[in-house]
Formats: C-alpha cells, sequence, structure tokens
C-alpha cells in the first residue's frame, strides 16, 4: 500500500455525474486518439483506471486495455460498465502491483501521479510502468503545472474554480510539495454545500524527466494538451510521452 488516499464509496457513486463534462465524447476525443496512435498495434495499461472514463472509451475503440486501481469502489463502478473479460482489473497500487503480458502503452492521466505523496512512490511508478512496457513502448502523463507563480508572498491559497455550483481551491506546503485540493460542491436543493479535500505531491516536468531516466526511460513528447499544441511557458498542463529504449 502507497501513500495514496483511498477513494471511498460515497466518492466513487458520484464521481461519474460529477465529471460528465470531462468524460464526454467531445472532451475525450483527443485523448482517446492520442492513446490510440501510441498502443498502435499492442495493449495498454492504465494505472490507476477509476471508473473507466479514459479506459473504457479506449476499449470500445479496438485497444486492448487492462487496468490497475487502488479503490475497490472505483473498480466497481467501472464494473458495473464493461465485463472482466473485456477489461481486466487488478486492485493494488501503481506503484508496486504488477500484471501480466507487455505493453506498448502506459498512461496515466488527469494528475493521478500526484496522489503518491513522496517522491520515492512517484520513482517507484516510473519504475513499474517501465517493467510493465515491451521495448519502444511509451509511458504518458497527464498532469498541470504547479501553479506557484500566483502565489504572492504570504498567500497559499489559488483557486481554480469559482461557480455558484462549485468552489475550488489548492493551498501549497511549498516545503514539503504537497497541495491540499479543496472542494465545496453543491449537494442537492437544500443551499448546503458539500466539503471535500485531498492531498497530493505536485512535481515539475523537470522532475518527471528525471524520474524517468532513473526508471531507464527517454522523453520522446511533450506536449500542451492533447490535441497536440506546443508546450510553453503559459502552459497550465503537459501531456508527457517518455519512450523505453529498443
Amino acid at each position: 500500500m502507497t501513500s495514496s488516499e483511498l477513494w471511498t464509496r460515497a466518492t466513487a457513486d458520484r464521481y461519474d455525474a460529477e465529471e460528465a463534462e470531462t468524460s464526454s465524447a467531445a472532451v475525450l476525443g483527443p485523448t482517446i486518439a492520442f492513446l490510440a496512435e501510441l498502443a498502435g498495434d499492442g495493449r495498454a495499461l492504465e494505472f490507476a483506471i477509476g471508473t473507466g472514463r479514459v479506459g473504457v472509451p479506449l476499449r470500445q475503440r479496438g485497444v486492448p486495455v487492462v487496468g490497475i486501481e487502488l479503490s475497490e469502489h472505483m473498480a466497481a463502478v467501472l464494473r458495473r460498465k464493461i465485463d472482466e473479460d473485456t477489461l481486466p482489473v487488478t486492485l493494488g497500487d501503481m506503484a508496486t502491483t504488477v500484471v501480466p503480458g507487455g505493453f506498448t502503452l502506459v498512461y496515466l492521466v488527469y494528475n493521478t501521479i500526484t496522489n503518491l505523496l513522496t517522491q520515492d512512490e512517484q520513482v517507484e511508478c516510473f519504475r513499474n510502468a517501465a517493467r510493465h512496457l515491451q521495448p519502444g513502448g511509451r509511458f504518458v502523463i497527464e498532469l498541470g503545472v504547479p501553479p506557484l507563480r500566483f502565489l504572492p508572498p504570504g498567500q497559499v491559497a489559488v483557486p481554480f474554480d469559482v461557480s455558484e455550483q462549485h468552489v475550488g481551491f489548492d493551498t501549497f506546503d511549498l516545503v514539503e510539495q504537497i497541495l491540499v485540493s479543496h472542494h465545496f460542491t453543491l449537494d442537492g436543493d437544500d443551499g448546503h454545500y458539500r466539503r471535500d479535500s485531498s492531498r497530493h505531491r505536485y512535481a515539475w516536468p523537470a522532475e518527471l524527466d528525471l524520474m524517468a531516466r532513473i526508471a531507464g526511460l527517454e522523453l520522446e513528447r511533450r506536449v500542451a494538451d492533447w490535441d497536440g499544441s506546443p508546450f510553453t511557458q503559459d502552459s497550465a498542463q503537459h501531456i508527457s510521452v517518455w519512450r523505453k529504449p529498443t
């Protein structure tokens, strides 16, 4: 077991409804196309597959997908959508759990590498990806760039969403490289807001590149989004692709 916080049944049951916009075909289309091209004729392994937001449509695209998921509750929601023979899922953490066979693609999306709360565990995640990859295979991570440039001296919080339905902001421990993501979500019709929070270890692109080198992987490409737009100093996130040498 790693330091990742475990998703509860209540969180898993409402996850798809809260992520309906990011799960739409219009939003996911470029993601699926990007991953399918990298997988080619091989198999794909998704670390932290969750409820299958990406894994299920990628499998429907024709790519054989296998998943690893820490939360049995998230995996149970996925299982309502697709059977085990079509998309196998192993319960376990993404830093140490091993599944049989080789893969042309291992991927980890939606900032989930930050669920591992220590640098050592994040390094082990890269090593685990390399362990599963065939020579020439790729490891893909989708991750936000830490928004520390928005922190003036003395401020520790950065808002990322302010609407009638949801208020979200991150607080930062700059010494430990930990952020806490805070959410206040309108819950029902009585005007009450539900409060949730989760801890994450943020990491810079250059730090991930060093983790990849430790695992024997080489940076192949870094873009700002799934559509392939260039990564610049103003990019809020990156899609990074590392390759296992042949």
